[in-house]
């Protein structure tokens, strides 16, 4: 964090209460943060590390049983919004997924209210669903599992199609596959395979396609089951 150059770090499933975070995490470097734990201990939790203090900062999405689970953080500023999120997994069970459909549903209106601002918008986090067939190594295998299910598919498909928002890594690698997974199962050596899924993203609004510099998945260390996805911006916050 202090060695990098980024304006604003999103991060997801930080399974952290306020009372776990230490001053290295709140404040690395000259980064300020706004933390959205679960209520639940050692479970979910998004968080916003920016150098630029933001004009306004929004908890949650406006539903009662997701942001008892910590789903998003938005940061308003001068020329932009800025959210982190992490969509629920659904591999766990069948109640799992409902929920997850429970979420689409109910973040194609937050979708709506976003595009109705007047600023860009960058929606950075763990989407928990790989798009197409070049977005994870075993797609075959995976029809019919939570995260490339049709429905989950067809839902992001519509996000990235009628909707009018964009892929901010596929604006500059539309055709790329085994350097742009995000994320490995920890079973199986999939990492050391490169066995992955790309289910993490910077969906963005139109404005901002094309200002797409540089966009990359950092290897070079290993955190955790996900890669940071970096993109940088012809755009100033």
């Amino acid at each position: 964090m202090k060695a990098s150059n980024a304006d604003v770090v999103c991060v997801q499933e930080i399974k952290a209460q306020h009372d776990d975070l230490v001053t290295e995490h709140k404040t690395p470097g000259d980064y300020q943060s706004w933390f959205m734990p679960a209520e639940k201990k050692g479970y979910s939790g998004v968080g916003i590390y920016t150098r630029k203090k933001p004009l306004d900062v929004r908890m949650g999405l406006g539903n009662a049983e997701f942001d008892a689970e910590g789903r998003m953080i938005t940061l308003e500023f001068e020329n932009t919004v800025v959210s982190s999120i992490y969509f629920p997994s659904g591999s766990s069970s069948e109640e799992r997924q409902e929920a997850k459909f429970r979420f689409l549903d109910h973040f194609n209106g937050v979708l709506e209210d976003l595009s109705a601002t007047n600023k860009q918008v960058v929606l950075c986090g763990d989407w928990n669903i790989a798009h197409k067939e070049i977005d994870l190594k075993n797609w075959k295998g995976n029809l019919k599992n939570s995260g490339f299910l049709p429905e989950e598919r067809a839902w992001i498909g519509d996000v990235l199609g009628t909707k009018g928002w964009h892929d901010a890594y596929r604006t500059l690698h539309p055709h790329e596959i085994d350097n742009c997974y995000t994320w490995w199962s920890n079973r199986g050596q999939a990492y050391a395979k490169n066995v992955g899924w790309r289910i993490d993203y910077q969906v963005i609004s139109g404005g901002l396609s094309g200002k797409v510099k540089a966009s990359s998945v950092y290897k070079d260390q290993k955190f955790s089951d996900h890669a940071p996805l970096i993109v940088d911006y012809d755009w100033v916050l």
